[in-house]
């Protein structure tokens, strides 16, 4: 009766285990982005061209006016123009106009980035196979701090050589 008891114990005890362990395995899944449970979900790619994709993954999410609508296939580089091409599978619910614009965003605290669609006001929608003609670039804060420490070393020099006259 004893032995019953404690393998009837063991085995919910081994039951309760395994669900959590899934449950840390999906969460951590989800979390990198890595998991998408939209299972035969129809989709339409479409591609954009970005002078810096930097930081921007395969798998990341396209949002519109905080909406998830797709996700980014992948990132190549052009050998001819030496720019990004993200190709993006959009959901099919979510027609986009011809003219969207396309931006690439930082999100939290940990500066995940996820490409931001502006829809416009053409009549003709987006197709499969199209194009996003706007888009703007990745910020890179390293160039941003160079350029900010380059025009104060500019504007010092300029003083310094205006107070020596």
């Amino acid at each position: 009766m004893e032995q019953n008891k404690n393998l009837k114990t063991d085995f919910w005890v081994g039951v309760f285990v395994i669900l959590g362990v899934a449950a840390v395995l999906f969460m951590a899944l989800k979390a990198g982005n890595m998991l998408s449970l939209n299972f035969g979900q129809k989709t339409y790619r479409v591609t954009a061209v970005f002078d810096n994709a930097g930081g921007l993954k395969p798998r990341a999410s396209v949002s519109s006016a905080g909406v998830t609508v797709g996700k980014v296939r992948s990132i190549k580089l052009d050998p001819k123009t030496y720019q990004a091409v993200v190709t993006l599978d959009l959901d099919t619910n979510f027609r986009f106009p011809a003219d969207t614009s396309a931006k690439i965003l930082t999100a939290g605290l940990l500066g995940e980035k996820y490409i931001g669609l502006e829809a416009g006001s053409d009549d003709q929608n987006l197709k499969d196979g199209g194009r996003i003609e706007q888009t703007q670039s990745s910020i890179v804060l390293e160039n941003l701090i160079s350029q900010f420490l380059f025009n104060t070393a500019e504007k010092k020099g300029s003083e310094s050589s205006a107070g020596a006259e």
